[in-house]
């Protein structure tokens, strides 16, 4: 029986790796060897940072709501409390769009959740 290399096979294993390392400096885009350990800690960086990403903009959210609210005179907790207490199902996303774009609507929002708050 003739030696079977698998070489087909590892090439284009070898192939996706390296195609993932495209734009890298250095070996870390030529040598398989350094280009896998590359590509592992990447993958595994961009794993966690698809978490840390969502966790990072429910905090500017807050921010930019808590921003707006101060300016009518209510705080954030306050302002989520008299939100809740009103039955008015807008999300934190929503919230901070419309207090940075559309004052006036969230004007009305504020009123509504001072209401039901106090």
């Amino acid at each position: 029986m003739t030696r079977s290399t698998r070489g087909v096979a590892t090439h284009a294993r070898q192939k996706k790796v390296l195609k993932l390392a495209k734009g890298y400096s250095g070996r870390k885009k030529n040598c398989y060897r350094v280009a896998k350990q590359t590509v592992d800690k990447a993958l595994q960086y961009a794993y966690r940072d698809r978490k840390t990403r969502k966790r990072n903009f429910r905090a500017l959210w807050i921010q930019r709501i808590n921003a707006a609210v101060r300016e009518h005179g209510l705080t954030y907790s306050k302002f989520i409390d008299g939100v809740t207490k009103a039955g008015i199902d807008v999300d934190r996303k929503v919230m901070a769009d419309l207090a940075v774009h559309n004052p006036s609507a969230f004007k009305a929002l504020v009123d509504q959740a001072s209401k039901a708050a106090a």
